[in-house]
């Protein structure tokens, strides 16, 4: 019962938040097929983040279930995760029309940006808002576990990774509008991919690392290590927060210069323009050597460098990324043609400068 009760009422809770909290209504870049106007979209995700850790906290504090208690029963909550992911998924892709065989269908979805309640209530910004307030939850009961379990002698570095990734979420969340210029929203259907991926795969797998170290004592990691593997983590988060924050600036003005300092060196034809300068001259997606960075500072942080519970995720990135890219390269040579050749000459490495 455990298993479907907790993650079912978990979400439960951030969609009725999400509906009900206050939120502020923005354009995107996709286009609606019908209208040929800009998908709009209600953003709060900082509030429904807000309000759900208050919730856990006062369900803590007034001993209703432990602070430790998502990490006591994490296989069932997420065993019951994934049934939620795969009823969703078939909830979502079997009513919409078919697109290639079933199978690819069910795994990369049908419909491309569902909407409903007047565009209350998108698919992909739910998805993602669930992932993350969810992901922000058991960082904080793991954390707490590590701590209730070592009350003596708990880990810096513990305490450093859920600093760092609360971070990641909250950050995440503040730049909501900035997401609707992504990849996620231009090129993705929702599907399992999607669906599943953000129900179970982001929260429950992104801190595989205290899933690894929690229980664990104190490595007593040199003070001035720590801060050498936060300062790699804000390094990655500079170029994959400055990079889609250029990016975002470029598509509403081609002309601007981001933050006021980067020229986007624009290379421009037939209305269509390509972003070459600032961030996006270091690589062809420099962002994702941020997101690659940041995984690794937080992997190294917990204390464990031969472990491979923590490297689980920075290795997620990689094999989630290179063909990202190789897909995300393919569709823009057909969408800029000529435009993104030149942009190819310009800026030759894919990811990580100088080598790949």
């Amino acid at each position: 019962m455990l298993a479907l009760i907790g993650p079912l009422t978990v979400y439960a809770v951030i969609l009725a938040l999400h509906l009900l909290l206050p939120g502020r209504w923005t354009d995107g870049y996709v286009l609606d097929a019908k209208t040929g106007k800009p998908l709009r979209y209600r953003l709060n995700g900082l509030r429904v983040l807000g309000v759900a850790v208050a919730l856990y906290a006062a369900l803590c504090l007034s001993g209703v279930i432990p602070w430790d208690f998502f990490y006591l029963h994490r296989w069932e909550m997420a065993g019951g995760a994934c049934l939620l992911g795969l009823l969703f998924t078939l909830g979502v892709v079997l009513p919409a029309p078919p697109q290639k065989s079933l199978l690819a269908d069910l795994y990369l979805g049908r419909l491309a940006n569902p909407q409903w309640l007047g565009g209350r209530l998108d698919a992909k910004m739910y998805l993602y808002l669930v992932g993350a307030v969810m992901l922000e939850l058991n960082l904080i009961s793991f954390t707490a576990h590590h701590c209730r379990t070592h009350p003596d002698d708990w880990s810096n570095g513990v305490i450093l990774y859920a600093a760092l990734f609360t971070f990641f979420v909250v950050e995440y969340l503040n730049f909501e509008e900035v997401h609707l210029y992504t990849y996620d929203f231009m090129a993705e259907r929702v599907g399992f991919k999607l669906g599943w991926g953000c129900l179970v795969f982001y929260p429950f797998f992104y801190p595989v690392g205290l899933w690894a170290v929690a229980e664990r004592p104190d490595p007593h990691t040199p003070a001035a290590l720590l801060v050498l593997y936060a300062m790699l983590f804000f390094a990655g988060w500079m170029l994959s927060r400055g990079a889609n924050l250029q990016k975002f600036h470029f598509k509403r003005d081609p002309t601007a210069k981001a933050f006021g300092l980067l020229d986007p060196r624009p290379i421009s034809a037939d209305g269509k323009h390509v972003l070459s300068g600032g961030f996006w001259g270091l690589s062809r997606h420099i962002n994702y050597l941020g997101e690659i960075l940041m995984a690794s500072g937080l992997a190294l942080s917990l204390g464990y460098p031969f472990a491979i519970g923590p490297w689980l995720y920075p290795l997620y990135y990689v094999a989630l990324l290179v063909p990202r890219q190789i897909d995300d390269d393919r569709r823009c040579a057909e969408k800029y043609g000529a435009l993104w050749d030149e942009y190819c000459r310009r800026v030759p490495s894919r990811i990580l400068p100088g080598i790949y």
